[in-house]
């Protein structure tokens, strides 16, 4: 996958002016354009997009402070109009492209990127991987910006919302794997960007075949293979650190590919304060040959 994405960032080097047809260039590297683009958000640590972007308004600014039209410099990186691009810039330099070409700055560049292998691996990842039928997830759902790191107070507030008796509810009604009281997320953006809005689920997994109490959320799972991963430590560190590890060393590690689904947390232990906790970690995955 590190060979991959370097050939991805050669390719949008290339072109700076061009709107790249991701999903072809990612069945030339033999692989999914939601896989790329998850893959390239994991480990980068910003959506492609958002690099590319970056990347147009770091060489743009040369030419901006060339002095050359605005209209034409917007056009060559790919804008319809000035005030597109000048919106675009501000956004990168925090300054309009008249204040970069009177003062020469400020500038906020955005080198290229290479990555590099670097050794991983001493800790084996507790892993298993798993074949389930289709079913369903019900509970309680709710739409909340996409946070990278740290607790999710909209989630936190979505889940204090519910009274007590409903926790126990929903936790009687799945009946199914992965068992007990759930932490899904569906909806996510396909290059991750942190504040875009997912779907948050608060339930349970159903067998496909059993019927939704009325006045609850449904998630449709069709039937596919998971990748589980285990956790154990610091909640919610120790979840985040196999999620991180699951892109920089797992997935480049074995034949396995993101497929488009819901994320899945489920909870085996925790302590009383909920700061440690076991988990497991539920992501679908189809095998690479199969998909490509």
């Amino acid at each position: 996958m590190i060979s991959e994405l370097n050939r991805l960032i050669e390719v949008v080097e290339a072109d700076l002016s061009d709107d790249l047809d991701i999903g072809a260039l990612a069945a030339s590297f033999g692989t999914t354009e939601y896989h790329l683009r998850r893959m390239f958000a994991s480990l980068v640590g910003m959506p492609l997009s958002e690099y590319v972007r970056r990347r147009r308004m770091t060489v743009a600014a040369a030419d901006v402070i060339a002095g050359d039209p605005l209209l034409q410099v917007a056009v060559r990186f790919g804008y319809g109009s000035a005030e597109a691009f000048g919106r675009a810039f501000r956004a990168v330099h925090g300054a309009a492209p008249i204040e970069v070409r009177t003062n020469g700055g400020p500038l906020r560049s955005q080198p290229q990127l290479t990555l590099r292998l670097t050794v991983h691996g001493a800790t084996s990842m507790d892993t298993r991987i798993v074949d389930r039928p289709a079913f369903r997830l019900v509970g309680h759902a709710a739409r909340v910006p996409l946070i990278h790191r740290s607790a999710n107070p909209h989630i936190q507030a979505h889940v204090a919302s519910l009274p007590a008796h409903e926790h126990a509810r929903l936790t009687a009604l799945g009946n199914t794997d992965p068992h007990g009281l759930l932490q899904i997320s569906a909806d996510v953006d396909s290059d991750y960007t942190e504040g875009s809005t997912l779907t948050y689920l608060h339930g349970v997994a159903r067998d496909a075949a059993t019927t939704t109490p009325e006045g609850l959320d449904v998630i449709e799972v069709p039937a596919g293979t998971w990748a589980v991963f285990r956790a154990s430590g610091p909640y919610p560190a120790a979840l985040q650190e196999t999620y991180a590890a699951s892109a920089s060393e797992w997935f480049p590690s074995n034949p396995w590919l993101l497929r488009p689904g819901p994320s899945i947390v489920a909870i085996l232990d925790r302590a009383e304060d909920f700061r440690s906790a076991t988990t497991e970690l539920w992501l679908p995955i189809v095998r690479q040959r199969d998909d490509v």
